[in-house]
């Protein structure tokens, strides 16, 4: 035994040259330390089970109760207590499992049944190891070709309705070939089966070429129900996959590792895609879903860290593997009945979203065919609207030529401005021009004055245009105008009246003891 007890941190230099690969003899010439000392706690840690890494991974304290704890037994005592800790292993991880138990209640109920048992320090060094080891990653080398994995990010994704100014929250899919690392990315309204069919379609379509698998989650949107062994996919998956030829699995029901390249790509998206565009409005998901793509280009062109080459180049490898695209894309057709209501429009009962019909149509029943993309709405064999398709519930969709005719007008007022009113009114002529650039300015609040302004317009339709200038010109002349006082020239004729001399001298006022002088002011 050494005479002069080493500290800690001396032991633990010991044990990280050893581990770098040092021999005795030139741990001893570098450190000062006799080979004897060096070789006592070497077989203090052989005898304990250790091997150099897992010691330099225990904190001070943990090693310095385990160097004493194995100077002061045999070393059959422990060894006896390593075999008996280590065949109760499995059954304490288990226990882990259940709720509310811990490490240092399993320890409590441990050393209570065995009293020269290990400290708590080193109990939970021994059942770490243990679960590190039950749970080793293995490393799966991808064939070109062989695979396409999906998932869904976890994080949302906006972009903002123009109409309502509403954030509208968006899923993400991710699709990734692993052999190149290859990554398609699209924002979707949810995770509804033809959203995510569809999702898939594009993905392909994007890639080029058909990989022999697809591997996911047991989504709801397209498995039917869970299974490791043979999962049932709903029937439209399966139709999916009749179309492109592909084979559908899933990875085993909490085990994201069965499919790591495209969980590792949802982190890549967030950084690539994500933050990138982190300060960008979007106004449309078509809008959105472009700019994901720019995103992905530039992605793909990025080297792999610490490799001389980029996805792009792998993919153009792999590419040449995937099998032929089918002549078109995959597309499943609806067709569904609604009731023209009387606001002209018909419920799309799966997304509770409305689309417009022409009026005129109100009360029948009409046929609607439906895809993911676009909405189509039949009466009898006559289309009579087409739409595209918008999952927002309770929303409208309106064309205006569906519309009546006082409906149209008022959706058009909607829309009137200051530089509208201008523009019709030069049309007339300058006189009129100049008079309802006048009638804009004579209210607090120019919207006050739109009715105004669209009463001179009607008057136009009324009477002939040298008229309208003739009365805008007489009415100029008074300091306040108003629709009113057009509208009364004209009524009267006032219009075809000489107009007065605007240079005509102002007139003698007599005199009178009420009004008073300049001469009162001074």
């Amino acid at each position: 035994m050494a005479n002069n007890p080493k500290n800690m941190h001396q032991i633990k230099e010991i044990f990280r040259r050893k581990h770098q690969g040092e021999s005795n003899r030139s741990i001893s010439r570098n450190t000062g330390y006799s080979r004897n000392t060096i070789i006592e706690y070497i077989d203090i840690l052989n005898i304990c089970g250790y091997d150099f890494k897992q010691a330099l991974a225990l904190s001070e304290e943990a090693l310095l109760q385990l160097i004493t704890q194995a100077r002061q037994e045999t070393p059959e005592v422990v060894q006896s207590r390593k075999l008996a800790l280590e065949g109760q292993l499995a059954a304490l991880n288990k226990e882990l499992n259940r709720t509310g138990v811990t490490r240092f209640l399993l320890w409590q109920e441990y050393i209570t049944e065995n009293p020269q048992g290990y400290s708590y320090t080193q109990f939970c060094h021994h059942l770490s190891q243990y679960k590190n080891i039950q749970h080793a990653s293995m490393h799966f080398t991808h064939q070109a070709g062989e695979c396409m994995m999906v998932d869904f990010a976890g994080d949302l994704i906006h972009y903002i309705d123009k109409d309502t100014g509403e954030k509208i929250s968006c899923q993400v899919l991710i699709c990734i070939l692993p052999y190149s690392g290859y990554t398609y990315v699209q924002a979707m309204y949810s995770q509804k089966q033809e959203e995510f069919i569809n999702g898939l379609n594009n993905a392909l379509f994007y890639f080029g070429g058909v990989p022999r698998n697809i591997k996911m989650d047991n989504l709801r949107s397209g498995v039917q129900k869970a299974n490791r062994y043979d999962p049932d996919f709903t029937d439209l998956m399966n139709s999916f996959s009749a179309h492109f030829g592909i084979n559908c699995t899933t990875a085993r029901v909490a085990k994201p590792k069965d499919k790591p390249h495209v969980e590792g790509a949802v982190i890549i998206t967030y950084r690539r895609v994500y933050a990138p565009m982190r300060d960008k409005d979007f106004f449309s998901l078509s809008e959105l879903n472009h700019a994901i793509l720019d995103q992905l280009k530039l992605h793909h062109k990025l080297r792999f860290q610490n490799k001389p080459f980029t996805r792009n180049d792998l993919f153009l490898e792999e590419k040449q593997i995937l099998a032929s695209l089918p002549d078109k894309p995959f597309e499943k057709y609806c067709v569904t009945q609604a009731k023209v209501q009387k606001n002209y429009h018909v419920q799309l009962g799966q997304d509770k979203h409305f689309y417009s019909v022409p009026y005129q149509l109100i009360g029948k029943t009409l046929k609607i065919i439906y895809t993911l993309d676009t909405v189509e709405i039949y009466d009898s064999l006559t289309r009579v609207a087409f739409h595209q398709r918008i999952s927002r519930s309770h929303g409208y969709t309106s064309l205006k030529e569906h519309m009546p005719a006082n409906h149209v007008f008022y959706l058009e007022q909607k829309g009137w401005d200051a530089n509208y009113f201008k523009r019709q009114s030069l049309i007339i002529g300058t006189q009129t021009h100049d008079f309802v650039s006048k009638l804009l300015l004579s209210r607090d609040f120019i919207e006050q004055t739109y009715n105004a302004c669209l009463g001179v317009l009607r008057l136009a339709k009324k009477y002939p245009m040298d008229r309208m200038e003739k009365a805008c010109e007489r009415a100029l002349l008074s300091p306040g105008i108003s629709y009113r006082q057009l509208e009364a020239i004209l009524k009267k004729g006032l219009d075809k009246a000489p107009m007065p001399d605007r240079h005509a001298q102002q007139l003698n006022i007599p005199f009178h003891p009420n009004i008073r002088g300049k001469q009162e002011y001074q």
